[in-house]
């Protein structure tokens, strides 16, 4: 079969130079700035060289032994990244060290911004958390409210390379940084390693506009290139699409690089959408190859349903019956973990790949 050239047409987003240094200078408004107005300036200047001359990742090294193209200038970061999943990986495989855990917080709420409040998912991903800790599973919190709380939290948007050809999106995501498009401060980086090291996931979110919220879904398509993505970019030199499309041509295997690891899920809404956002992040998990922890671990619920915003947090103080509930689907994870440990629990679809993978 030969090769498709990439299909092009879509119109610019360059920017002149004009454009780009009010954009650049516009994160300056502070009065307190003006006094390096023209150190800003010249800062400005070597913004624009690298904008226009799209420098992506100029700290780079010979990929060398181990890669398919060993003289690709490799991007440093992507080395660092690489290597740490290598190092969760190594820890996620250890029969000797701890079962390990990592809770989501998909809510982007925080009493630390503008909401003023804390978020109902955080309480059930603190009861999850204390759980699994409680049966002795080492647990990592994951607070995906930081997104919108802390300063340089940032998950850029998923640049959809898998669309193009499979190998074009790198494990783990080679898109950022992109320094020459101010592309920088992206989280996943430290993330991957997270889900990497984890025996078993357990995700909270809210129902956002019959969606998962805003961070959760930032975070799920981020997540793309562990489901089939490319662990060597030199074999595409790069984001060269046509030489990944011949890569995928001649046979592309999908490499699954979460599968076998357990979750839970739980969603909860206050009016509509929580069954809808459950089955859809369920799919999304089971659809990695990861395998639910039991009959009570996928949960969704409602709570204060069409009640005020404002006594949200009363109504879940007195639904107990959710609490107990979360704190089960947490009990079946920690069981999972341990059974699948022991060799009670077996995959059921080991030797059986499907004849298309994506």
């Amino acid at each position: 079969m030969d090769t498709p050239e990439p299909r092009k047409g879509m119109p610019s987003p360059e920017l002149n130079r004009e454009d780009f240094t009010a954009r650049f200078l516009s994160r300056f408004a502070d009065p307190a700035f003006e006094a390096e107005k023209t150190a800003l300036e010249r800062i400005a200047g070597i913004a624009w060289d690298g904008y226009s001359e799209g420098r992506k990742s100029p700290v780079t090294r010979k990929a060398g032994a181990g890669y398919a193209d060993p003289a690709y200038d490799l991007s440093i970061d992507w080395i660092n990244a690489h290597e740490a999943l290598k190092a969760a990986q190594a820890r996620h495989e250890d029969p000797a060290g701890p079962l390990r855990a990592l809770v989501v917080n998909g809510s982007s709420r925080s009493e630390h911004t503008c909401p003023g409040e804390m978020s109902k998912s955080f309480r059930l991903a603190t009861i999850a958390e204390q759980t699994l800790q409680a049966a002795g599973v080492e647990t990592t919190v994951l607070d995906l409210s930081r997104l919108a709380s802390e300063f340089g939290r940032t998950i850029h948007p998923c640049k959809a390379c898998f669309s193009t050809a499979a190998p074009l999106c790198h494990w783990p995501c080679s898109c950022y940084p992109n320094y020459s498009l101010g592309q920088v401060d992206d989280w996943m980086n430290d993330i991957y390693p997270l889900w990497v090291e984890a025996h078993g996931v357990f995700l909270v979110t809210p129902v956002n506009w019959y969606q998962v919220s805003s961070p959760m879904k930032l975070m799920m398509d981020r997540m793309v290139c562990a489901d089939g993505g490319n662990p060597d970019p030199t074999l595409t030199h790069g984001k060269d699409a046509k030489k990944a499309k011949e890569e995928e041509l001649k046979g592309w295997d999908y490499p699954r690089h979460l599968e076998g690891r357990i979750f839970s899920v739980v969603v909860h809404g206050d009016v509509e959408g929580a069954e809808n956002v459950r089955r859809s992040i369920s799919d999304w998990l089971k659809f990695m190859k990861l395998t639910p922890a039991g009959p009570d671990a996928e949960l969704d619920r409602y709570i204060g349903y069409w009640e005020p915003y404002a006594t949200s947090h009363d109504a879940l103080d007195k639904d107990t019956d959710i609490q107990a509930e979360v704190t089960i689907a947490a009990e079946q994870l920690a069981r999972s973990l341990k059974a699948r440990r022991e060799g009670r629990l077996v995959t059921t679809y080991e030797g059986l790949e499907s004849p298309r993978q994506k």
